[in-house]
């Protein structure tokens, strides 16, 4: 499909706005053609008839006709603004729908400053072609053509040398544009490293300032800097020579036209007023014709700036709904992995044959060394993934035949580091279920042990909270996370290592939080704390990819095998995080 219908969806909406400016252009560019051939007879009636009366008629036409256009131009210029937001407004959402909706595998090869350059800076760059320079050449085109007319009937003989030229104009605009196009996508992709690297230092401002390496990223900035730049410059040098080559080229046109017209004046073939008008005439031609220049060289910018946005859009969606994908009902939240295995891209087995089943209500944690397979668990669980092979189940349902949203709804997890929104503490935790009275956030928060925190606060619960709730401790945030997944009111709970990188006061405030969460719930954990695990029903022991051990805490204790590896090396050692073993 090519590049430009793609936006037709995006356009359609607003082609009655778009074609009232165009409309109102086209009147702008009518009005400029007559007022020119007006002031060409209005210099013989000066100058030949010396007639008073008709030169009064003719400057109250002229009134007029200035008028008109004024208004017009200020109708064309609202309208085409008002369709040009329109327009990359509901492209730019369509885009970011798009975005959010592809897997976690995409978003961990893709860099966020990359992402946010294409949602942001290249929507940007193509939102003044597609509406705005579309008028603009319908005016020019306008221009040109009842110019063009005009000067055909005045003499024949004089536009022919404004026409002559046109082919080596077209010619020069194909060799300069490839160029032009090339180094275009070359500072759009410039562009979105440079983005990315600001991400990345702000996001990772901590880290910077603790490892001194300030400098560095001083010096990486520049380095991308002034790559930018010397791309940056080399278009400039294109387009310094490619403009005024085109401007010479039209110029050339005015200047013969000048001297083949006042030659026939002087020969008493023309009028010194029709000579005027048709001077005028050309004069505006050259207006279009070097903006046909500039036109020329957006559209090859814009090019590029498509090729980035519409590889994006091409992106296929790796996890979405079946054709025959069914909305799961209230759930009692039996899981189910059967001869489960899962590897990322090309890489080797992660899971091999992995089966167990959790009944509804039962707790049950995953051990094991890192890289044992815990976390693929949890995200196929949450379906971020699929598996290779086998299958997971939900009350019976295989994961694929369910409706993401309505799977999503009976599911709540809790990671380690909780990523908070900017916005007020209310909202983040009011995320679980936006439209949960203040009362059912206050009830939350209370069974989460996070209301009297919040409350001391200075805004209480309109405190707005720094980027990502770096102005909250650890514990606070992951009281936080446990009040928006408690409003929620999962059926299914999955906890992600929720307490391994807090202090002991701050475990037992969410230890208890989590123990109000997990009441009447499936809940799946990785947890690296013994004390989390022993109260699990069941401790499922993973390594290389496999259920190597499965049972209670006092039961895989006296079997000597993983388990009592990893729990011993913590007792003799001092290792809480079992994963080390």
């Amino acid at each position: 499909m090519n590049q430009w219908s793609r936006f037709l969806p995006f356009v359609r909406p607003q082609m009655v706005i778009m074609v009232c400016a165009g409309a109102a252009v086209m009147g702008v560019a009518a009005c400029n053609l007559v007022l020119i051939r007006l002031a060409g007879s209005l210099w013989d009636v000066i100058t030949i008839q010396k007639d008073l009366q008709q030169l009064t008629s003719m400057v109250w036409v002229f009134i007029g006709l200035v008028v008109g256009q004024g208004l017009l131009s200020m109708g064309h210029s609202y309208l085409t603004a008002l369709a040009s937001q329109r327009v990359m407004a509901d492209f730019r959402t369509h885009v970011f729908s798009h975005l959010h909706r592809l897997s976690l595998n995409f978003f961990a090869k893709r860099r966020t400053g990359e992402l946010i350059s294409r949602l942001m800076n290249d929507v940007g760059v193509i939102q003044s072609l597609l509406t705005e320079t579309p008028m603009d050449a319908l005016k020019h085109l306008v221009t040109i053509i009842g110019g063009v007319s005009f000067l055909l009937v005045m003499n024949w003989r004089l536009c022919l040398l404004i026409l002559v030229l046109l082919p080596l104009l077209a010619l020069v605009a194909r060799i300069f544009g490839k160029r032009l196009k090339a180094l275009s996508m070359k500072i759009q992709d410039q562009t979105a490293q440079l983005t990315t690297l600001i991400e990345e230092v702000v996001s990772g401002i901590r880290e910077v300032k603790s490892f001194v390496q300030g400098q560095r990223e001083e010096a990486r900035f520049r380095t991308a800097v002034e790559g930018l730049l010397a791309t940056t410059m080399q278009r400039t040098g294109v387009m310094a020579v490619f403009v005024p080559v085109i401007t010479f080229f039209t110029f050339a046109m005015a200047i013969g036209v000048l001297w083949y017209g006042g030659k026939q004046v002087i020969e008493g073939l023309l009028t010194p007023g029709e000579l005027f008008a048709f001077v005028l005439f050309a004069g505006i031609l050259i207006g279009p014709f070097g903006s046909a220049a500039r036109i020329f060289s957006q559209v090859k910018e814009v090019q590029g700036a498509m090729v980035r946005v519409f590889e994006l859009l091409d992106t296929p969606l790796d996890i979405r709904d079946s054709s025959d994908s069914r909305p799961l009902v209230p759930i009692r939240g039996d899981i189910q992995f059967e001869e489960v295995e899962f590897a990322y891209d090309e890489r080797p087995p992660v899971l091999e044959g992995v089966s167990f089943s959790i009944k509804a209500g039962e707790c049950v944690a995953l051990v094991g060394p890192t890289g044992a397979g815990k976390t693929t668990i949890i995200n196929l669980l949450h379906r971020f993934y699929d598996p290779t092979k086998g299958r997971v189940l939900i009350d019976g349902h295989e994961m694929k035949s369910i409706e993401l949203d309505s799977l999503y709804h009976q599911l709540a997890l809790v990671p380690q580091e909780t990523f908070l929104f900017g916005g007020t503490i209310m909202d983040n935790i009011r995320y679980g279920r936006w439209k949960a009275a203040d009362s059912e956030v206050f009830e939350a928060s209370q069974r989460a042990n996070a209301h009297d925190f919040i409350k001391d606060l200075p805004d209480g619960y309109d405190t707005i909270l720094g980027e990502k709730g770096v102005n909250l401790s650890g514990g606070q945030r992951q009281r936080v996370a446990i009040a928006r997944a408690l409003l929620k009111d999962p059926r299914i709970l999955i906890l992600d290592e929720a307490t391994s990188a807090l202090d002991s006061q701050s475990e037992s405030l969410v230890q208890g939080a989590l123990i109000e969460l997990m009441k009447g719930r499936t809940t799946l954990m990785i947890a690296h704390r013994f004390s989390s695990i022993q109260r699990a029903h069941r401790i499922l022991v993973l390594h290389r990819g496999t259920i190597v051990e499965e049972g209670r805490h006092e039961d895989l204790l006296e079997k000597q095998g993983l388990y009592h590896h990893l729990y011993t090396l913590r007792e003799v050692e001092g290792i809480t995080d079992v994963s080390q073993g």
